[in-house]
């Protein structure tokens, strides 16, 4: 049991990569294909930039932006109302003994990086940055 905790502390294990990979990959074809037969999944281009699985592999969050941005709450309610038909697809792609739980989170990765952005372009940020000097002899203790 330990040796399960030390993964989950250390990050995901290699085995929770490659299901989360292959899900990632599964939801992302059948979406770009038009596989689900819901007419407003069908009207949205959405991403699936991650899947996350848990230790146990009952869980997948899956992390979606529509395309452009927009229609996020709609995205969302879309993928869960086929929830069902989606873990099915999952299922019978990965041949796993349990089918992970979907469940459906918005990929906020580009607004966090345009957020990083933009406080490096703020000229307060700029400017202590500037001041920052590298560590001098000084500062290390050391005597020159």
């Amino acid at each position: 049991m330990s040796k399960h905790r030390s993964h989950t502390r250390e990050g995901p294990s290699q085995r929770q990569l490659r299901v989360g990979e292959l899900i990632r990959r599964t939801i992302a074809d059948v979406l770009m294909q038009g596989g689900i037969h819901d007419p407003d999944l069908g009207r949205m281009s959405i991403t699936v930039g991650e899947v996350r699985v848990s230790p146990d592999l009952h869980i997948a969050t899956v992390y979606v932006m529509p395309l452009g941005g927009g229609q996020r709450e709609e995205a969302i309610a879309a993928l869960a109302r086929n929830k069902g038909e989606l873990r099915h697809i999952v299922g019978k792609a990965t041949a796993l003994k349990h089918t992970p739980d979907l469940r459906f989170m918005i990929d906020d990765t580009y607004d966090r990086m345009d957020e990083t952005r933009r406080l490096f372009a703020d000229e307060r940020v700029r400017a202590d940055i500037a001041r920052a000097d590298p560590p001098t002899e000084d500062d290390t203790g050391e005597d020159g």
